[in-house]
């Protein structure tokens, strides 16, 4: 039997269970969460939703790991979102708590589950994970490249007025400031961008790429994105139960791509049974791939605050 679990019943949580259930891409769906009766309640309203939407996964809610056991995938989005006040370390110090913990019940129960983190910071959170779990390292990834690829190729076709279907975008190395948004490989109606948008519209779109989560953190003024980060970590999720090697941008380890080691970073690789099967090079301008290389060097600045916290 085929089975996910996702570590968390929050919005982002939930949804992404909800995507999941309602794609049948799986047996079951199990949703985990520390608060007694959150799980149990969504997945029961989600469960009475299956003669109307015509889907026949099954999702267990539960605050026990032992009903993940022998999981094909956990997604891990459980921890805290940045609170007013709280500093850059004071959030990687929860969460990392939190993720530490998490992981150790996966490896406890799931043995051979492909592990997709989404918990912020997202490069930290995916290095910890795969340290902890003991496991190999392309069966460790993070989600980050879907969402903000997604949310480039929204922001061109809002822009272009072209069909979203016809749009390709791409974004490499981290989530946030050291983004990598990849113009000279994004398409509109299989044009290069640079033949539709002038350059300081892409210039302008690239920025609103990097700062996507924080525009709608500020429209919503409580509370943070769930909508597109699930369809993302849903989908990652359905490439490995599928084995399906598509080609998807997100956070994996670096051996030697584009000059690049020892570091999880986003790039598109190949994402099937096992996780990632291959992370694969693409063509990249001399800007494009300076901007992938100071990413990576940022990434490892900030993997190494790991040490100072007491786990």
């Amino acid at each position: 039997m085929s089975k996910v679990t996702v570590v968390g019943a929050g919005k982002y949580g939930s949804t992404t269970v909800q995507r999941l259930a309602e794609w049948d891409v799986v047996d079951e769906v199990v949703m985990t969460d520390i608060v007694e009766g959150l799980p149990q309640g969504l997945a029961l309203d989600m469960n009475q939703s299956r003669p109307v939407t015509g889907h026949r996964t099954l999702v267990v809610g539960t605050n026990d790991y032992a009903d993940s056991a022998g999981s094909d995938v956990v997604i891990i989005t459980a921890g805290l979102p940045r609170k007013p006040g709280m500093s850059r370390m004071d959030l990687l110090e929860v969460n990392a708590k939190i993720v530490k913990s998490v992981t150790e019940d996966i490896v406890r129960y799931s043995p051979d589950a492909v592990i997709i983190v989404v918990t912020n910071p997202l490069d930290q959170m995916t290095t910890l994970a795969a340290e902890v779990s003991g496991f190999p390292r392309n069966r460790v990834f993070g989600q980050a490249g879907i969402l903000d690829s997604s949310r480039f190729a929204h922001f061109i076709s809002e822009k272009t007025g072209a069909d979203i279907q016809s749009i390709e975008a791409v974004t490499l190395g981290s989530h946030g400031e050291t983004m990598v948004p990849v113009p000279s490989l994004c398409r509109v109606d299989d044009k290069p961008l640079a033949e539709v948008l002038d350059p300081g519209t892409i210039d302008d779109l690239v920025d609103r790429t990097r700062k996507g989560g924080a525009e709608i953190v500020g429209l919503l003024k409580t509370g943070s994105a769930y909508y597109a980060p699930s369809a993302a970590a849903a989908y990652m999720a359905k490439a490995v139960v599928e084995n399906s090697a598509e080609k998807l941008p997100v956070c994996a380890w670096m051996t030697g791509e584009y000059g690049i080691d020892d570091v999880y970073l986003g790039v598109i690789a190949e994402i099937g049974s096992g996780g990632v099967q291959r992370v694969v090079e693409l063509e990249l301008t001399d800007e494009e791939a300076t901007g992938l290389a100071e990413a990576a060097v940022a990434v490892k600045e900030k993997v190494e605050d790991l040490a100072q916290i007491d786990l």
